[in-house]
């Protein structure tokens, strides 16, 4: 008991394999929210690819290390890491969008703010 370390042993075979996967799963949001933060071509569009990807990222991120650490100390941190990003990145994005359309930015050409006063959709073209 007196030589014994407070730290928890690292995950065993299974536990490893989990956090690899975890990992993967949260570098491939993280990087597809890069690319959609690079190539998109407006504030909504990229807002919506960067918040999306990035609380998935992150949060697997955060599930692998609280699998790796355990669910004391570090591992803790890590669970709660995870609330306050589901938590505080959709209220974030709302009020990003919220500011952009308030500042005039225009949205795609036949899309619109919804219950705005134009917000009518466009009447079907000739032929459809």
């Amino acid at each position: 008991m007196a030589g014994e370390s407070a730290t928890t042993a690292p995950p065993g075979l299974l536990g490893s394999i989990l956090v690899v996967v975890l990992l993967t799963i949260g570098v491939a949001f993280l990087l597809f929210g890069t690319v959609g933060l690079l190539r998109l071509p407006n504030v909504y569009n990229r807002l919506h690819a960067t918040s999306k990807a990035s609380t998935l990222g992150a949060a697997s991120v955060a599930l692998a290390a609280w699998v790796y650490f355990g669910p004391a100390g570090a591992g803790l941190k890590a669970l709660v890491t995870v609330l306050f990003l589901f938590v505080t990145a959709p209220t974030g994005g709302h009020m990003i969008s919220r500011a952009a359309q308030r500042m005039g930015v225009e949205f795609e050409p036949g899309v619109s703010w919804p219950g705005h006063r134009d917000s009518d959709p466009e009447p079907p073209a000739e032929g459809d």
